[in-house]
């Protein structure tokens, strides 16, 4: 029987790994979804190759610093994945991959939307080359930090805390988008194009972490637990920034939110198989707290632009969890004696917990340091402003689009399909003529009437103007703002001046039906008595040609079988 159980406990330690690689697609959806669609496909190459130059630079050497024979408890060596292929535990290679590219890909989003792609290449090779392997040897491999009781069950310091330390650096190394910040330093929100994309991402992390926290359990029931904490966790912490941004911004943030249940995953990470689910719980609370605080610290007073929140989500809370570990550990099968300084356990592992933040956030810094230093020096970190204004896509990847057949397939009038600030294109709908349902006469001369108002009320002002006569328009969907400037909103915390919001332009030349007629109708049609009702301008006609007849003047505007 145990020998069964062992067999089942590693083929699941390998479907874990492989949750754990399908998280590389939630981290890819959460970065696109948050970013602007400019940049959307330099974003999935990014999470793509980080994948892949990493497995070849764990092969190279990097799994022999990590899982190598230890050398003086600081760093592995003797394994050879890339020429001994009979010697090598594959295992323990693949699960370790996975992991390793986890730590990486966490850089992208922070450094999004400006960094070049080679440079992302290269300070991606060197993650997993070296500055990832040795600091997990030392608590994973049996390094020095391993021997001193450091706990560390799933990564929240080797994996979040190295992941969200580097972003931090490379972000503040790069220095902010064009447009995060106005001149006198007050952060604007640059809204990411597809929350929904965002939030699939989010709600693969979540389920791949499942895998992540699980897949080195022993037996069942201590499987069960980490199932139940890294549920708990997240989903308090969730709730805890759902209710900090509706109190403080008036309505729930629905990208804080995101960021959130990811805070408390990354919480939860370090003591999953350590903590109760009360321990859990508090853990979320303080995540919650903690993505929040980070955020309005980059934005407000360390003028640091972080796109997703990678900083605030995995620094912060990889750094967070590890520390929890010192005050809610309160045993388990891996940790047979209460161990929390909450639990009666002392100060001891609080104190292990601590100098490891330290001893990695150390190595980290000086590592990371240099290698973006070396590569602003060489081949530079950031593209032009040039580059940057246009979109990677273009720039760094030759595409002109990640969505290309989405923007110009709209036939109606109704949903735009990105943010205005994103849009260098307004779409128009032109409309057949219809035999005008009657005919009122006026004194024969030509007008232009122009209509801006909501795009949802394109149904409405059509059925009001066909019911006066109107036999043609011209509808186009356009993008303005009027003396108000629009709403101001909220995204992650920081203000968004809607500049420009969307718009719908109708478009109508009349000659038969009366200017008045028509304005009446419209103002009837359109009228809440709410700013962004919208304008009606009226121009006079000079002419009029029809290209098919020839015909001038209100002649052109008549209906003919």
């Amino acid at each position: 029987m145990e020998k069964i159980l062992t067999e089942v406990f590693g083929i699941w330690y390998l479907i874990g790994a492989a949750f754990v690689f399908f998280m590389q697609a939630g981290f890819a959806m959460v970065e696109a979804g948050f970013t602007r669609a400019k940049n959307a496909g330099n974003i999935i190459m990014k999470n793509l190759m980080d994948f892949c130059l990493g497995t070849v630079a764990f092969l190279i050497i990097g799994y022999s610093l990590l899982m190598g024979q230890d050398f003086a408890g600081l760093v592995g060596w003797g394994e050879s994945p890339l020429t001994d292929f009979a010697g090598t535990n594959w295992s323990s290679f693949t699960f370790n991959l996975v992991f390793c590219a986890t730590a990486a890909t966490i850089v992208s989003g922070a450094m999004a939307e400006r960094t070049k792609f080679i440079s992302y290449c290269i300070y991606s090779f060197v993650i997993s080359l070296i500055v990832y392997p040795i600091e997990a040897h030392w608590v994973w491999g049996g390094g020095w930090l391993s021997s001193l009781g450091f706990h560390d069950f799933a990564g929240s310091a080797a994996i979040h805390y190295v992941g969200g330390l580097t972003a931090l650096i490379g972000a503040w190394m790069l220095g902010p988008r064009i447009g995060k910040f106005d001149k006198d330093g007050t952060p604007r929100g640059i809204p990411g194009h597809s929350l929904t994309i965002g939030a699939l991402g989010c709600f693969i992390l979540w389920f791949g972490w499942y895998g992540f926290n699980g897949a080195a359990a022993t037996n069942g029931i201590q499987l069960a637990t980490i199932f139940a904490t890294t549920t708990v966790a997240p989903a308090v912490a969730t709730c805890t920034v759902m209710l900090i941004t509706w109190i403080k911004y008036g309505k729930p943030d629905v990208a804080m939110c995101l960021n959130g249940s990811l805070a408390g995953l990354v919480a939860i990470t370090a003591g999953c198989d350590a903590v109760n689910v009360f321990g859990s719980f508090v853990i979320g609370i303080l995540s919650g707290c903690m993505v929040c605080f980070i955020v309005w610290l980059l934005d407000y007073k360390l003028k640091v632009d972080d796109p997703v929140g990678a900083v605030a989500v995995h620094f912060g809370n990889g750094l967070l969890g590890t520390i929890c570990v010192g005050l809610f550990a309160c045993g388990t099968d891996t940790m047979p004696e209460a161990q929390g300084l909450f639990y009666g356990g002392g100060f001891h592992l609080l104190g292990v917990q601590l100098l490891g933040l330290l001893a990695i956030g150390a190595w980290t810094v000086v590592t990371m340091f240099i290698t973006f230093y070396i590569i602003k020096k060489t081949v530079g970190l950031r593209v032009s402003a040039h580059e940057e204004i246009v979109g990677l896509d273009k720039m760094e990847h030759g595409l002109e689009s990640a969505y290309a057949g989405f923007a110009l397939e709209a036939d109606v009038p109704g949903d735009y399909l990105e943010t205005i600030q994103d849009s260098s294109y307004t779409p128009s709908v032109e409309l057949d003529d219809a035999v005008p349902t009657k005919v009122i006469h006026s004194d024969g001369s030509i007008s232009k009437v122009v209509i801006i108002t909501k795009v949802e009320k394109f149904d409405k002002i059509k059925t009001a103007l066909n019911e006066i006569g109107i036999g043609g328009m011209t509808v186009t969907k356009v993008s303005g703002c009027g003396v108000q400037k629009g709403q101001t909103s909220y995204y992650r915390g920081a203000k968004v001046n809607m500049e420009l919001l969307p718009k719908l332009k109708v478009e109508v030349v009349v000659s038969e039906v009366p200017v008045a007629d028509v304005v009446k109708a419209a103002k009837k049609a359109l009228y809440t008595g709410n700013i962004g009702d919208g304008k009606i301008f009226v121009y006079d006609v000079a002419d009029v040609v029809r290209i098919s007849t020839g015909a001038r003047g209100k002649d052109a505007l008549k209906y003919e079988e």
